[in-house]
């Protein structure tokens, strides 16, 4: 069975460049965001660290901590940084799980329970190793998002899907098709009219089940 939304996170053990972590305790009260990949040292991999790297501002405003997986070593992984940050042009600062026996990749439901990695492995042995796990404090699975090998994954929406989680979880309203932050909200169908006015002043209706409201600001 997979991890599906809702779900609790395992509550596992890891070895990171950083040293030793649980992950519910690394959580802690804050939201954070997991993103894997099949192995250090290739050439989209690199770019979506950097990526991440540079938004180190934007995960602290968001109380939000970020943890890298990948299949290979911590040693390889503290040298893999110097690359990533060269490309980047960014300090990578979060810890990167050394997944090198797959405990985690199984655990989250990215590889099925029989896979191992061979001798001379390629990314391509662990290809399904590419994946955004969002997680609340409550250290439940709010979101995932799994890539394949050749597209690159886009951050800007990781930062965008993390507003909408957040909102949502502080005002209860749903958030609509491409909404980013101070546009308006859909009501809950759960809401009576009568409460969404007394909360948000006035409602559009744009449909009897889609009502649509600005946030106080």
């Amino acid at each position: 069975m997979g991890l599906r939304i809702n779900d609790t996170i395992p509550d596992m053990t890891v070895e990171t460049d950083h040293g030793t972590i649980n992950l519910h305790d690394w959580v802690g009260d804050s939201w954070a965001i997991l993103f894997s990949h099949p192995k250090d040292f290739t050439p989209v991999c690199t770019t979506e660290f950097g990526a991440v790297a540079q938004l180190a501002d934007e995960w602290e405003a968001r109380g939000t901590k970020v943890l890298g997986i990948s299949i290979d070593g911590v040693e390889e992984h503290k040298k893999w940084k110097t690359d990533i940050e060269a490309v980047g042009g960014a300090k990578a600062g979060f810890p990167i799980v050394a997944d090198s026996d797959l405990a985690m990749a199984k655990a989250f439901d990215m590889l099925p329970a029989e896979a191992y990695m061979p001798d001379g492995r390629t990314p391509a042995d662990s290809a399904t190793v590419r994946s955004v796990f969002i997680i609340g404090p409550d250290k439940q699975l709010k979101l995932s998002m799994t890539y394949p090998m050749n597209v690159g994954r886009n951050f800007a929406e990781v930062l965008r899907a993390l507003d909408g989680l957040q909102t949502a979880a502080r005002e209860n309203v749903a958030t609509p098709a491409n909404w980013t932050v101070g546009q308006d909200v859909v009501v809950p169908m759960g809401v009576s009219d009568e409460d969404a006015i007394a909360k948000y002043g006035s409602i559009d209706t744009k449909l009897p089940y889609l009502r649509i409201a600005k946030l106080p600001e």
